[in-house]
């Protein structure tokens, strides 16, 4: 079964979040809502508490097919603090496995230098931070193993794009017509 890790900081977006891994679960993704901070417990950039299913020590992160990132602000900027998360992201990579990003944490991954030569998109504003990367405006983008998407508006589309991924086309299309989206 496909996993992915999905990584909470305080101040994340937390639609960006839930949105992509409810899909994700719909689809039977073990998807697992990971704090990188001291508490399971983090509360979004809107003031939601969400409660993690584990914290970063407690996972492995090499046992995911996915590394997501959501965005928000501060959220993105304490992702991109954390040492540990970032030395998984830059193995990922190396090793070929998928990390996905949203709104400005795309810019994590462009400061890491994983957008190199790549196609990206991410929150407008945020497009200087794709160091490397070519611009796009698409609400989502897969280059390689890399998955970026805009925003927000965007999440149920980030969401479908990794079922896509990770179970191909007719099941993304499944949880599609499942949940209403029209796009």
């Amino acid at each position: 079964m496909a996993k992915v890790y999905a990584f909470l900081a305080e101040g994340l977006e937390e639609v960006e979040c839930l949105a992509v891994t409810d899909v994700l679960r719909r689809a039977g993704v073990e998807t697992t809502l990971v704090s990188i901070g001291d508490r399971r417990e983090v509360v979004s950039s809107h003031g939601i508490r969400i409660t993690a299913d584990a914290l970063f020590e407690e996972i492995n992160p090499d046992q995911a097919d996915i590394l997501f990132l959501p965005g928000g602000m501060p959220g993105t900027k304490n992702l991109q603090a954390h040492k540990g998360l970032m030395e998984a992201l830059k193995k990922a990579s190396r090793q070929g496995r998928r990390i996905a990003a949203i709104c400005a944490a795309p810019s994590i991954l462009g400061g890491l230098g994983l957008l190199k030569g790549r196609t990206a998109t991410c929150y407008p504003g945020f497009e200087d931070s794709l160091l490397g990367a070519s611009y796009t405006s698409q609400g989502v983008i897969t280059d390689g193993n890399i998955t970026t998407s805009r925003g927000l508006g965007y999440a149920l589309d980030l969401g479908l794009e990794l079922i896509r991924l990770l179970q191909g086309p007719q099941q993304a299309e499944r949880i599609r017509e499942a949940v209403q989206y029209d796009r």
